[in-house]
């Protein structure tokens, strides 16, 4: 058997078709007799035997990265790790619950004004009134984020509004700093209801992370006048 091309020694990679043919030629090979074909890198002639067929490569299949390693939750620090300053209003939708003052008093710990509300038409009310810098949701108002007319407000408010908003969605299912599954659900940052007792750590570390990242970006913005 051979995978790799003896003078240059990449993998020799054939489609379902030419393995086909090239199996189907050494089938029909006299004896002594050898074939030749062509390495698809080097170009260099590679002579096979009945008794040697190429064996296909597959590609390995793509798999999304892991959820973050969150180890560091339980000494409540991290490397880099920022004090935040100068934060304004966050505004929190999560139904009365110890959870609830869980969130709140991590975001005053951090700097933010607090708001809280109950419903999601109150929450929506008050965000045509003041401009908030972060948003939290639980997703369990209003029957999970497909039936949520709040994160139907979130997710399909205009641009130059919703870059300035740091949105935070807090579930039982969510992996906690995972910043594939919060992109893919329209947020900022996911975080599991079992890591709320860590949620101002979670913040210290997100929420710079989140400004280093776009701040220099909203800079440009605001010196160009769009905001």
């Amino acid at each position: 058997m051979i995978s790799n091309c003896p003078q240059c020694r990449q993998a020799l990679r054939f489609s379902e078709v030419q393995q086909a043919r090239i199996n189907e030629a050494l089938r029909k090979l006299a004896p002594g007799r050898r074939l030749t074909i062509k390495c698809p890198h080097c170009q260099a002639a590679i002579k096979l035997s009945g008794t040697t067929v190429p064996t296909p490569v597959q590609e390995p299949a793509l798999q999304p990265p892991a959820p973050p390693d969150l180890d560091w939750l339980t000494t409540g620090r991290f490397a880099g790790e920022e004090k935040v300053e100068d934060v304004p209003m966050s505004l929190v939708l999560y139904p009365e619950s110890p959870e609830r003052g869980q969130v709140e008093r991590a975001m005053k710990e951090v700097g933010y004004q607090v708001v809280t509300v109950d419903t999601a038409e109150e929450a929506i009310k008050r965000m045509q009134f003041v401009r908030f810098s972060c948003v939290t949701l639980h997703i369990g108002m209003a029957g999970g984020l497909k039936k949520s007319v709040f994160h139907d407000y979130m997710r399909t408010m205009a641009m130059e509004r919703r870059r300035y908003i740091f949105y935070i969605l807090i579930g039982p299912h969510f992996h906690t700093l995972y910043n594939l599954e919060a992109l893919s659900s329209s947020a900022n940052l996911v975080v599991a209801e079992k890591d709320l007792k860590y949620f101002d750590v979670i913040l210290r570390k997100a929420i710079p992370e989140y400004e280093e990242l776009f701040g220099p970006i909203l800079e440009e913005l605001a010196a160009y006048g769009k905001r």
